[in-house]
């Protein structure tokens, strides 16, 4: 019979929260001392009652006084490392589960539950042993065999726990933990149709799970079906309004399919449910950046780079911004800053070079070019712009070098050859120039429009030639 016969309470306590209140009363003078309660079963519903309620110190002090009574209790000392684990006592939550597992070393439930504490301890090859303890017992043990996938997952043997997450789903197809886990581990893997698979049937099986809903919509988005991730976003913000998350992503959906006034509002909606998301700062600047607000996208970098003042992206981003509004000492300060916290970027050594091109410091320019094409070799355009700048500063050796690089890296570009001819006439290789006017033209019909256009008395390759043997 229970500690409390709730059917003898008057009518008004018959509803759940009367019986509670009751039953906390009760509780309350057991603890304070006015009753001497030494009845096991009344103990036991009351430190069921306090686990059940999330109210674990309460759980403690009662799980004590059962041991007190009875020491030997493997139960008890498995159900007080329960309460010491969900009290994020690991160490002490094992003490107690050894004390349960000298008094009773095949009881599964104990297995797993140390299983899991030394998995919370980082200790997972520890307590893989557990769980494959617990399956030598009893081999078609789920629990068993869904933790010891998780701590395989944790540790990044991902095909490992695919194999046992499959093994599982084998024996019960509707385990909608192990379909949400397995989709992970299937996504972590770029295998993205499969992972696809399982969050779905996840969600047949769990349709109000928001975590599922929105781990389906960033796969949509990485497949590239970014109007079905919205719609999966949504799905998880109908369930969890308040999901800053899910607002994030959706604006990058948005903004990956060019809809950026939609992501503006994705983002503004992710900050407003938390201001200090750096990256959703800096996105909602690159969103502003290519609406061309740059004012506005100034002000959202600064804002992530005070939040986070090694933020580089952002430094780059304002940089870039400060560029286009043709404030060039600010926009080189943000990159030199960027630079100082990430060296190894070749887009911001290249935005750098074509800055102080800009700013008439060409000489300057081309250790931020020769960086760039040193990080990024395969760079054609980069190949060529420090091309072009060589031989406007007179390096004309070093320019063709770069040209034929150039050449090297997309052959089928017209302007390397184009700009190769120019050096080859200054070094007086007339032949090789023609040679590489020719194949510009073959490339570029419209190369030979500007070739006229900066030698308007030569009609004909033939006519050049003439003029350059005068």
């Amino acid at each position: 019979m229970s500690l409390f016969d709730y059917e003898n309470f008057d009518d008004e306590l018959d509803d759940e929260s009367g019986r509670k209140d009751r039953f906390e009363d009760e509780l309350k003078k057991i603890k304070d001392g006015s009753s001497n309660l030494t009845n096991l079963e009344a103990l036991e519903e009351i430190v069921n009652y306090y686990f059940e309620n999330d109210k674990f110190e309460d759980a403690l002090h009662f799980v004590n006084q059962l041991l007190t009574l009875v020491p030997y209790s493997a139960d008890y000392w498995q159900r007080k490392g329960l309460i010491l684990h969900n009290l994020e006592r690991y160490e002490e939550a094992l003490e107690s589960l050894d004390r349960a597992l000298n008094l009773n070393p095949v009881d599964p439930e104990t297995l797993i539950s140390k299983g899991i504490a030394l998995d919370d301890l980082g200790r997972m090859d520890e307590a893989i042993t557990y769980f494959e303890r617990t399956l030598e017992i009893d081999p078609s043990n789920e629990e068993a065999l869904f933790n010891k996938a998780i701590s395989l997952e944790k540790m990044g043997k991902y095909d490992e726990a695919i194999v046992v997450f499959k093994f599982l789903l084998d024996t019960n197809g509707n385990h909608r933990d192990a379909w949400y886990e397995l989709g992970y581990c299937y996504d972590y893997l770029d295998r993205l149709e499969e992972s696809l698979g399982c969050y779905e049937r996840h969600l047949d099986l769990d349709p109000y799970n928001y975590n599922a809903w929105y781990n389906r919509g960033i796969v949509l988005n990485r497949l590239g079906n970014f109007n079905t991730a919205i719609e999966s976003y949504d799905m998880s913000l109908a369930v969890h309004e308040r999901f800053p998350a899910a607002w994030y992503n959706k604006g990058n959906a948005y903004a990956n399919m060019g809809r950026l006034n939609d992501a503006v509002s994705c983002y503004l909606e992710t900050l407003r449910l938390e201001e200090k998301d750096v990256p959703a700062w800096h996105n909602l600047g690159n969103a502003y950046e290519e609406l061309g607000e740059y004012e506005k996208a100034i002000d959202s970098f600064t804002h992530a780079v005070k939040l986070d003042p090694e933020h580089y992206e952002s430094f780059f981003g304002r940089g870039s911004c400060h560029d286009a509004l043709e404030h060039y000492r600010k926009a080189l300060a943000d990159y030199n800053k960027a630079l100082s916290l990430c060296k190894d970027y070749p887009e911001l050594w290249y935005a750098k070079a074509d800055l102080l091109y800009n700013m008439g410091r060409a000489r300057e320019s081309l250790i931020s070019y020769r960086m760039t094409t040193k990080l990024q070799p395969d760079n054609y355009e980069a190949w060529l712009d420090y091309g072009e700048t060589l031989f406007e500063l007179g390096y004309f050796n070093q320019s063709l070098k770069s040209f034929d690089k150039a050449i090297e890296v997309h052959p089928k570009a017209a302007d390397p050859f184009y700009c190769r001819a120019k050096v080859l006439l200054v070094l007086n290789r007339t032949f090789e120039a023609l040679e590489s006017l020719k194949s510009s033209f073959q490339l570029d019909p419209e190369k030979r429009k500007r070739f006229y256009e900066e030698f308007p008395g030569v009609r004909s390759i033939k006519e050049f030639r003439n003029l350059l043997q005068k």
